[in-house]
């Protein structure tokens, strides 16, 4: 079981990943996420929502309602310039920490 902490800290950077991929809405990026990690990662609308506004708030992403086919209207999310920038940094982040911890493994032979 991935630690909360992880997973809030991931959060950022998959939102944006995932809307880089195209414009979507709050229910789809948790199935996106659920499905790209292989069930690992399992987010509530709770958790995703409060991240979804924070992004907004920063400019990263923008968002628009729609009336779907069945009549609901839904919130769809996309990035901006910016978010897209932002997105790029987060992977080089990520990378960084990822090689320094196969590394730091590797060098432990665990």
């Amino acid at each position: 079981m991935i630690s909360k902490e992880l997973i809030a800290a991931s959060t950022k950077p998959m939102v944006l990943s995932v809307l880089a991929r195209g414009e979507s809405y709050g229910y789809a990026i948790i199935q996106q996420v659920r499905e790209l990690s292989g069930g690992k990662l399992e987010w509530s609308e709770g958790m995703l929502y409060p991240v979804l506004h924070r992004l907004e708030r920063d400019k990263l992403i923008t968002s628009r309602w729609q009336t779907s086919e069945s009549g609901r209207k839904r919130k769809y999310y996309r990035l901006t310039a910016g978010g897209t920038r932002a997105m790029r940094r987060e992977r080089q982040q990520w990378l960084a920490v990822h090689d320094s911890l196969v590394a730091v493994w590797g060098a432990a032979h665990v």
